[in-house]
């Protein structure tokens, strides 16, 4: 017994010293974490889309199914951003998103996560964790302009068909993008391909390229393909080219179309491709104040198939009562089926977008 005394006062004594050292280690980070934030710049940023939704026909393909639901409020989708900018060339960003799947609760989850890094390499920058997919191009999404009432072509692919051509908005990997000259810009990136909200599910890795050109002011092409092997044999690849013009003074026209081809689609033993492509545009009747916007989607899910085809009208006002925080969208939404034993369907939307 008089042998453990001191041992029991040593392992004390040690117990003692490790708390002393991980309370200052605690302590040393907590003023490492102190002093970047005093030089770093902080940027917390809030959207928010809320809509009343009304079903105007009762009996086409999708309104029939919710007839005792065709009058309601609803929360779409709100993110929320913070980026910190901890010196010139270096920024962290998180963004948390959320949104609402067919009947369950309102869903929050982790979308954008990374440190981005420019000018390790001259007029570029390079984004490493989970960071957005070139996929959903910014180009695209800011010529829309109105991402508040609808996703753009390849996002809304598979909410439209219910068929998938393996395309996420954002995914864990490393990208790179940089300006060759004014007129050509580049994008390569690197990603596990299962995209943000799964894990990593086989060896492969998705491969993905980007290039703008703008040939002159008010005119802009992109063109863009990714590639992933999704088995031993058999890969996937998807092709997609955007086209932009501003030559009007406050009119904005777009349009973009893509083909994913996947190797292990097959019907009787054929391979089929799934396509589409989306024209829109946009113009300020009264600038910052009122704006009218529409598009047509056509959307391809089997090149197999006769009749399978589906088109999307989409019309619009924006209003800005007092300044961009705060808009009122009304939208007409207009179905229509190649299959002539689908009726068409018409939904109205008062969507209202917040951001602050």
């Amino acid at each position: 017994m008089l042998n453990l005394i001191p041992l029991k006062r040593t392992a004390a004594k040690g117990n003692k010293t490790s708390t002393f050292i991980k309370s200052g280690l605690g302590f040393g980070f907590i003023i490492l974490v102190a002093v970047m934030n005093l030089s770093a710049e902080r940027n917390w940023h809030t959207t928010i889309y809320f809509d009343y939704t009304h079903d105007l026909t009762k009996d086409g393909y999708l309104t029939a199914s919710r007839v005792d639901q065709n009058n309601r409020f609803r929360f779409r989708r709100a993110y929320f951003n913070y980026e910190n900018k901890i010196s010139k060339n270096i920024k962290f960003r998180f963004r948390y998103d959320a949104d609402r799947r067919a009947d369950e609760k309102f869903r929050p989850f982790l979308k954008h996560l990374y440190l981005e890094w420019s000018e390790l390499i001259p007029r570029s920058k390079m984004k490493i964790g989970m960071i957005e997919t070139l996929t959903w191009n910014p180009t695209t999404e800011n010529k829309w302009g109105y991402r508040s009432v609808a996703k753009t072509l390849l996002d809304n692919y598979e909410d439209a068909t219910g068929q998938s051509i393996d395309a996420s908005a954002a995914d864990l990997g490393i990208s790179l993008s940089g300006v060759i000259t004014k007129e050509v810009r580049y994008a390569f990136m690197v990603s596990n391909g299962s995209g943000y909200a799964h894990p990593e599910n086989d060896k492969y890795k998705k491969f993905t390229g980007r290039l703008s050109i703008i040939p002159t002011q008010g005119l802009s092409f992109l063109v863009y393909i990714d590639y992933e092997k999704q088995s031993k044999e058999e890969k996937a690849v998807t092709y997609k080219a955007d086209a932009f013009m501003e030559i009007v003074e406050g009119l904005v026209i777009g349009g973009e179309w893509f083909v994913y081809d996947n190797e292990v689609n097959k019907i009787d033993d054929k391979q089929f491709n799934r396509s589409g492509f989306s024209v829109f545009g946009r113009y300020a009747v009264m600038p910052d104040q009122l704006n009218v916007f529409a598009r047509y989607d056509h959307y391809e899910p089997n090149t197999e198939v006769e009749e399978d085809d589906l088109n999307l009208i989409i019309a619009g006002l924006d209003y800005i009562p007092v300044n961009n925080s705060f808009k009122i969208q009304p939208n007409i939404w207009f179905y229509s089926y190649a299959d002539p034993e689908k009726k068409n369907d018409i939904v109205f939307n008062l969507t209202f977008y917040f951001t602050f």
